[in-house]
């Protein structure tokens, strides 16, 4: 299995954002995701100066994908999504089901990402007809109903023609609206936000009258209280998954990704997640349980 970077969710300054990619070039990580996902509005990075990146990050021993808004709202934003698809070097990760018609219509390569509603061997069976190459199972899918998958893909004839990915860590994207949380927390309107996302560079925690961290919020995203983390199933991955994806937050990612690495070549006793840790998804059980 390979090992892949996902795209950085969160608002950070853009030194910060390219010297982490500098950074990922040296990593463990075999395919790298990079581009803005969550809000147009953030602009640290435009859109050229993260084609420039990728470009320059390619060719340089890693994967490179480029990654697509998950909410359209405008169309400045529809705009930007086909500069990305016309980049006419990478291949792009759709995270928006216009993106793979506009992809499928320049004929280039894609990655249907995680934030797209895709649930079944059918809807597989479409996006492959349209160029997809890769699958990023949502993130609350279990590893039963992945497997009923891979084995009607199977039946069907087409599994071949397709790589799985699957999210293995991080803090989970569970939803997107067209109101923004942060902004909204710091009584603000969204039009007039002042980007206050770059000063939670993790994203904004949210706590129950109990004080437990049940959600992130990250802009129009709301991301889980809890970190997934798969490490102790990656043997159950083996001949359903290609790629294990890692979601960074900080980078510390790097030293996760050499665990997960350790992990998948020479193997690792099964380790305690941590008290704010997750796996319930992947198990079919409540998200922020633990199994195993």
């Amino acid at each position: 299995m390979k090992l892949s970077l996902g795209p950085l969710l969160y608002y950070w300054p853009k030194q910060n954002v390219e010297d982490f990619y500098q950074q990922a070039l040296n990593s463990e990580a075999d395919v790298i995701y990079l581009g803005e996902t969550v809000c147009s509005k953030r602009r640290e990075l435009k859109t050229r100066d993260w084609i420039s990146l990728a470009k320059e990050l390619n060719n340089q021993g890693k994967e490179i994908v480029l990654s697509s808004m998950a909410l359209l709202e405008a169309p400045s934003e529809v705009k930007v999504l086909k500069q990305l698809c016309e980049n006419g070097e990478l291949s792009v990760e759709a995270n928006d089901v216009g993106a793979i018609q506009l992809l499928s219509e320049l004929k280039v390569p894609f990655v249907c990402g995680p934030a797209i509603n895709c649930y079944n061997a059918s809807v597989l069976k479409i996006f492959v007809n349209k160029g997809m190459q890769r699958w990023v199972m949502p993130v609350e899918l279990s590893r039963d109903w992945l497997a009923k998958i891979v084995s009607d893909c199977e039946d069907s004839g087409f599994r071949s023609q397709f790589e799985i990915e699957v999210f293995a860590h991080g803090f989970m994207p569970l939803a997107y609206s067209a109101r923004c949380f942060t902004a909204r927390s710091e009584n603000k309107a969204k039009d007039d936000c002042e980007l206050c996302c770059i000063k939670y560079p993790q994203g904004r925690p949210t706590t129950t009258q109990e004080d437990q961290q049940v959600f992130i919020l990250n802009g129009i995203q709301t991301q889980s209280g809890y970190c997934y983390n798969l490490i102790n199933d990656l043997p159950s991955m083996q001949g359903l998954v290609n790629v294990v994806r890692l979601s960074p937050s900080d980078t510390q990612a790097f030293t996760i990704l050499k665990q997960y690495r350790d992990a998948l070549s020479v193997g690792i006793d099964p380790v305690k997640l941590a008290t704010k840790e997750c796996n319930g998804f992947w198990h079919q059980i409540a998200g922020l349980q633990t199994q195993g």
